[in-house]
């Protein structure tokens, strides 16, 4: 299955899945169902709900 990217609408920081966030505990391959709901933009703050799946 491959990876996807989520785009936060605000500042426009992607959260690669095949990345995660290190910073904020999330390794790489951590898929988006996966990230907490209490997780943040680590640009601008705003909360994962502010986040849309990228289409390629």
């Amino acid at each position: 299955m491959a990876y996807k990217k989520y785009i936060c609408v605000v500042c426009g920081y992607i959260y690669d899945e095949a990345k995660g966030d290190p910073e904020a505990g999330l390794s790489a391959g951590t898929r988006w169902s996966e990230v907490p709901l209490a997780w943040v933009c680590p640009d601008c703050g705003v909360p994962k709900q502010d986040f849309e799946m990228m289409e390629f």
